[in-house]
């Protein structure tokens, strides 16, 4: 039974996953069309098992769902409107400077 995640869960959630560069190319590529892992693997320059451990962290965040289509698993997002969100976030004006990273960048991971 899917239940209606807080305010604060869903944007944790949108933050795990775009915490991950590959994750955000896979992402992009959603944002423009359905794919199949295959097809996201080989356009992405990653591995297929690789592929398949962000394809998780994505369907665990929510962000996308599997559709069965014959004997293949086609992956596309949750709701259409993640398209939208992603293309504002990716024209929003992020105020950092372009040679510095937050002092815990290389601890935590971060940034």
């Amino acid at each position: 039974m899917l239940t209606v995640a807080s305010d604060i869960e869903v944007l944790a959630r949108f933050g795990r996953a775009l915490a991950d560069p590959i994750r955000c190319r896979i992402l992009l590529a959603l944002r423009e069309a359905p794919a199949y892992p295959a097809d996201l693997a080989d356009a992405l320059g990653v591995s297929r098992t690789r592929l398949s451990n962000h394809l998780a962290c994505l369907r665990d965040c929510g962000l996308v769902v599997t559709v069965p289509h014959g004997r293949r698993t086609r992956y596309e997002f949750a709701d259409g409107r993640l398209g939208h969100a992603l293309d504002a976030l990716r024209t929003a004006v992020v105020a950092v400077e372009s040679d510095r990273t937050c002092p815990d960048a290389d601890e935590k991971g971060c940034c």
